[in-house]
Formats: structure tokens, C-alpha cells, sequence
């Protein structure tokens, strides 16, 4: 599997995203690796500052040809996460025409719902090239127990594309293990920030089989 996780919108947690997806299909026992296709290099610096043996390694493409150049470095690996750019249509696009997924993290917010129809409008593009492309939205940063993170998901259907039933939390755990190149996973194997990582994975790559 080839996921792209994009939004043309920047601060909506891509790569926590990237980083968490691929470090659940890592435990897995898959050969996994992450591209990191942001020009910010974030993933990279995660990756620079970790001081446990990688699960997985991390590659800078930040290049619109981002979906020629992959075709090499993906013969060797299982899955394959691309923490896409914000802002960078031609690298988008490419990453777009790489995947067989593209999730779009949203947060329960009306600007994060209007600013959704960006990369949509790339996604619709795209399919007139890859029919079988699957996209998905996934709601990021929801603050448990209120109206809004349940009201997101109705906003969106307007856009006519799936939303996943697993959706991640705000929680302070995130930043905390991002800080020492780690992840929840690792750090706090047991909880709920966890469990919301391995279900969106686990839903991820049913929708993906």
C-alpha cells in the first residue's frame, strides 16, 4: 500500500498523522518507509533527533516528480507513507498519482471543512488518471465530548467522499513523544491515543485490501 496523507491546508497534523500510521504498520512486522514530501522536512527531524533504533527509515522528496522517483524506492518496502505538503501543488499532485490511499486529515473546525475542497479538487483531477484511487478523510485533533468534532463529519459529506470512523484526539501525549523522536505507540503502548492509532490503521487497511 502507497498512502498519501494531504492537505492543501497547513497545522491539521500531517505529520503526527505519517509518522503514527507508519509506526503502527511497523510493529506489524511490515517493511515500511516514510517519505517525507514536505519541503518543511518535519518528518526528518523527528527522524534526526530519535535516539532508539528506527523502525523504519525516512527519505526527503519534496520533488513534483515525487511519483517517478518513488517507483524505486518502494520495490523493497510493504507499505509506504508520504507526509505530503501543504501548499506545494505540483508535489501534491505527484504524490497523488503515487498512491493507492490518500487520507485528508481534517480538524473539527469551518475554516478546516472549506479549506478541505482544495485537495479534493486535486483528488477529482486525479481520477480522470487513476480510477481505482481510494481517498478518505480522517478527523484530527477532535476534542473529546463536544458538538463540533461529531458536527465535522456531517459538514463534510458535502464534499461526497468517506469519512472514517476512526478519528484521533487532541492530546498532549502526541507533542510529548514527538519532542524525544518517538511516538504514543511506543511510549504509551496501552493508551487511548494508541488505541485511536491502531484503529485508524487497522481501518485503513481494510479500506485499502
Amino acid at each position: 500500500m502507497i498512502l498519501s496523507v494531504l492537505n492543501q491546508k497547513g497545522g491539521v497534523g500531517k505529520t503526527t498523522l505519517s509518522i503514527h500510521i507508519a509506526t503502527a504498520l511497523a510493529q506489524t512486522g511490515k517493511r515500511v518507509l516514510l517519505i517525507d514530501a514536505d519541503p518543511q522536512g518535519s518528518a526528518l527531524d523527528w527522524s534526526a533527533i530519535r535516539t532508539v533504533d528506527p523502525l523504519f527509515p525516512v527519505v526527503g522528496l519534496p520533488k513534483a516528480t515525487l511519483h517517478r522517483e518513488l517507483v524505486a524506492f518502494a520495490r523493497d518496502y510493504d507499505h509506504v507513507v508520504i507526509d505530503g505538503p501543504p501548499r506545494v501543488y505540483d508535489v501534491a499532485r505527484s504524490a497523488i498519482m503515487a498512491s493507492d490511499l490518500v487520507l485528508i486529515p481534517v480538524q473539527p473546525s469551518p475554516y478546516d471543512v472549506w479549506a478541505a475542497k482544495e485537495i479534493v479538487d486535486l483528488l477529482q483531477e486525479a481520477s480522470a488518471f487513476k480510477e481505482k484511487l481510494i481517498s478518505a478523510f480522517v478527523i484530527n485533533r477532535k476534542i473529546a465530548n463536544t458538538a463540533i468534532g461529531r458536527d465535522v463529519a456531517e459538514a463534510l459529506a458535502s464534499y461526497q467522499l468517506p469519512v472514517l470512523k476512526a478519528s484521533l484526539c487532541q492530546r498532549v501525549s502526541f507533542a510529548e513523544s514527538a519532542a524525544q523522536g518517538g511516538t504514543v505507540l511506543e511510549a504509551e503502548p496501552a493508551s487511548l491515543a494508541a488505541q485511536e492509532v491502531n484503529a485508524l490503521t487497522t481501518e485503513l487497511l481494510e479500506i485499502a485490501a
